[in-house]
């Protein structure tokens, strides 16, 4: 995917698709809730810590649909861009030339959900 992705809109077809895999398999999906929960769970590291290495390891793992989830969630948590960029220059440094275009992806897509804190545009 290119950086004119809408990450909003990606993530809407998603939890579209995904509603129908609640239903028919149901099992599947609550074991899948069960497990994110878990994981985000208050503990020794915050929230916003845990998604911020979600979103790293989503770069490196190539998932536009995790790109997507992850910056709405650290959007909601207040993360900012200078937190997201380091998070992402690990999954570079981590996944290589691929994590880098990934990692561009990811750039649109927190400013997508947190216009607030993205630069101005330069002429």
């Amino acid at each position: 995917m290119t950086s004119s992705t809408d990450y909003k809109a990606l993530t809407r077809e998603i939890s579209s698709n995904v509603s129908e895999l609640r239903n028919s398999v149901p099992q599947v999906m609550q074991g899948f809730n069960a497990l994110g929960k878990a994981a985000l769970a208050g503990g020794a590291i915050d929230a916003k810590t845990k998604e911020l290495i979600a979103l790293g390891i989503g770069v490196a793992a190539r998932c536009d649909g995790c790109i997507g989830f992850h910056t709405q969630a650290l959007a909601r948590l207040g993360a900012t861009r200078a937190e997201v960029h380091e998070v992402l220059g690990i999954a570079v440094y981590m996944g290589g030339g691929p994590a880098l275009m990934y990692a561009a992806n990811a750039v649109a897509a927190f400013d997508e959900c947190a216009p607030t804190q993205a630069p101005a545009a330069t002429a």
